[in-house]
């Protein structure tokens, strides 16, 4: 049996043909708060309303209060009543949309009809994996979507239906996307530590070619929660339905705006968790240009940089090799070097069509590249990133995506340069109070920043050689004091 309280707002509400499971009225749970303090229940809202003010409102207001999981939270059935806000999130889902109608040409002229969605699940195959997105978008039990078409299809509403709208083999829809939901195993609390005071999830990639993270240094994040009083559990991007069961998101997967990571990282803000790396610093460190700009106007030192537009000409500068760089990339990749002008002509051409606008940057060559760790703008780690042998990056990308990286190695705080750690800290305070790290280059006396991660390595044997497992309490610690805040 599972671990989910179903509740509704009256008994009879509750079909003969749905499956067991343990149903609770919303009069019982608003009276009762004794008879359901657990924390972490899992509670699932059939409630008729979910209206600012109504009685399904409350329950999920309270079973916040309580912490407690409910679905839909107060967060989603806000949203669902802010046409605004609806509206603006499946932007996002446009080229879903258009390819799942592809898929699925209606019959006659019809331009405007509906489906249903039970908790992720509908009817239609050809539309299952834009329902599996709204409902991530909008954890609600049962959804129904209006799409109208005018040129292209368009969603024109996205509303939550209660029980006693469902209809012969509607209810058989939703028992059956019930009992696949009731049926599913969920997570298991260790035995040797029982009394944890929190959920901490660490989302990661486990076939990422460049983690942030190594499989060993998971595991002393994971030791460290759990020294703290913290239940820590690694996920994948396949439970972004199970997110909100946490109380904190710990990033440790290559971050970028058009991709999963971020759509945690905005999830988990939404639904008061704590989350580092937060929507709003991935979005500042991931785009060159904003950090060019952001750095350029509060004059910390960085390399002569240009910021090119795609279709006007290029405005270089008068010494080679040049560097030009895509806005978005990470690890050393969409970054460039040019040894002559037709050369950089030629690595442009390229680089305008993935972005109208590219950066170029004076070359500066070092043996070595500082990367100073930050947390809450404090300096947590420092250490220096080498060259990769016979190259000059860090990392060497070959054919067949394989990767080559330059040594490391780590450096005691104390005995760091007091310039390179002031202007790592100004830099990271720009972005804000998350985990950061610090790119720089040091040459002829003088301290360059290169960029700002939100999303920093920390690998076992490389970034904690010093501080070793205090590195990984130090950032749970503040997930931690996170939460309680």
């Amino acid at each position: 049996m599972s671990s989910h309280l179903i509740l509704v707002e009256n008994e009879k509400d509750w079909h003969k043909d749905f499956p067991e499971a343990n149903v609770i009225t919303a009069r019982d749970y608003l009276l009762n708060p004794e008879r359901y303090k657990s924390r972490g229940t899992r509670i699932i809202n059939l409630c008729r309303n979910y209206r600012y003010l109504s009685t399904g409102y409350y329950c999920a207001l309270l079973a916040e209060a309580r912490r407690h999981k409910m679905i839909p939270t107060v967060h989603t059935m806000t949203n669902l009543g802010s046409k605004d806000i609806y509206s603006l999130n499946i932007d996002d889902l446009d080229t879903l949309i258009q390819h799942a109608h592809r898929e699925r040409p209606l019959e006659g002229d019809t331009q405007q009809y509906s489906f249903n969605i039970y908790f992720g699940n509908c009817r239609y195959k050809e539309l299952r994996d834009l329902a599996r997105q709204i409902y991530e978008m909008f954890p609600a039990p049962i959804l129904s979507v209006n799409f109208k078409h005018d040129k292209r299809w368009e969603i024109t509403s996205i509303k939550p239906l209660h029980l006693g709208s469902l209809k012969g083999d509607q209810r058989a829809l939703f028992a059956d996307a019930l009992d696949q939901l009731l049926s599913q195993k969920w997570r298991k609390k260790t035995t040797a530590r029982p009394n944890y005071k929190y959920d901490i999830a660490i989302l990661y990639n486990p076939d990422e070619a460049l983690p942030p993270s190594d499989k060993r240094a998971l595991k002393k994040f994971i030791a460290a929660g759990n020294k703290l009083g913290a239940d820590v559990e690694l996920i994948t991007r396949k439970d972004y339905n199970k997110l909100a069961e946490y109380d904190a998101l710990f990033i440790r997967e290559t971050t970028a705006i058009e991709h999963h990571t971020f759509r945690f990282a905005k999830r988990a803000e939404a639904e008061g968790m704590a989350v580092i790396d937060d929507p709003e610093s991935i979005v500042k460190c991931t785009n060159k240009v904003y950090l060019a700009e952001l750095l350029s106007h509060h004059k910390i030192p960085t390399p002569k940089t240009i910021i090119l537009r795609k279709g006007e000409p290029l405005n270089l500068f008068s010494e080679y090799p040049v560097v030009l760089k895509i806005p978005d990339g990470s690890f050393s990749r969409g970054v460039h070097k040019a040894q002559t002008f037709a050369e950089a002509e030629q690595i442009a051409e390229q680089l305008f069509k993935e972005s109208d606008l590219i950066l170029a940057q004076e070359y500066l060559y070092t043996e070595f590249d500082w990367r100073i760790g930050i947390l809450n703008q404090q300096v947590i780690f420092v250490c220096k990133y080498f060259m990769s042998k016979s190259h000059w990056q860090i990392v060497k990308h070959g054919k067949g995506g394989k990767a080559v990286h330059g040594q490391y190695q780590s450096v005691s705080i104390s005995e760091t340069p007091s310039a390179i750690l002031d202007t790592a800290s100004k830099a990271a305070k720009l972005i804000g109070r998350g985990f950061y790290g610090v790119d720089m280059k040091e040459r002829d006396g003088k301290v360059y920043v290169i960029e700002v991660n939100d999303n920093p390595n920390v690998d076992s044997g490389a970034e904690d050689k010093i501080a070793g497992k205090e590195l990984y309490s130090l950032v749970m610690a503040e997930l931690i004091r996170r939460i309680q805040a």
